[in-house]
């Protein structure tokens, strides 16, 4: 029996990125109340210099994909990724967690060589 994230990790490894059911409930609530049409815009997950492991990710609504981005469907969900971040984000799984300590998206990374304790920064 394998687990969800095992199966996503198959998947993210034929497809580039993978987000879990879970992941996409929660952005598809955000896109609705932040008013993203998801005809249009989607979530842009990227990497940006910074951090104290070196690189931080980077999640945010945009209304339109950029001309190079590379664009992954998920049902009515659209993932937007720019070819620079595309490098480091390869095989990754982007998850929702809620615990009794804390609650939000989480990054499960193939590429990271190292990450921080709050789980936004890693080296690759």
């Amino acid at each position: 029996m394998t687990t969800a994230i095992e199966d996503a990790t198959k998947t993210a490894q034929v497809k580039g990125i993978q987000v879990t059911d879970k992941a996409l409930a929660k952005v598809r609530t955000a896109m609705s109340k932040e008013g993203v049409s998801p005809d249009q815009g989607g979530l842009r997950v990227g990497v940006q210099g910074g951090g104290c492991s070196g690189l931080s990710y980077n999640i945010r609504f945009d209304t339109q994909p950029r001309e190079r981005d590379r664009i992954f469907q998920f049902g009515d969900v659209r993932v937007f990724v720019d070819p620079k971040s595309f490098i480091y984000l390869h095989g990754m799984i982007l998850d929702y967690q809620e615990t009794l300590i804390q609650q939000g998206f989480v990054f499960v990374n193939p590429q990271a060589t190292k990450s921080c304790g709050c789980g936004t920064s890693f080296s690759a």
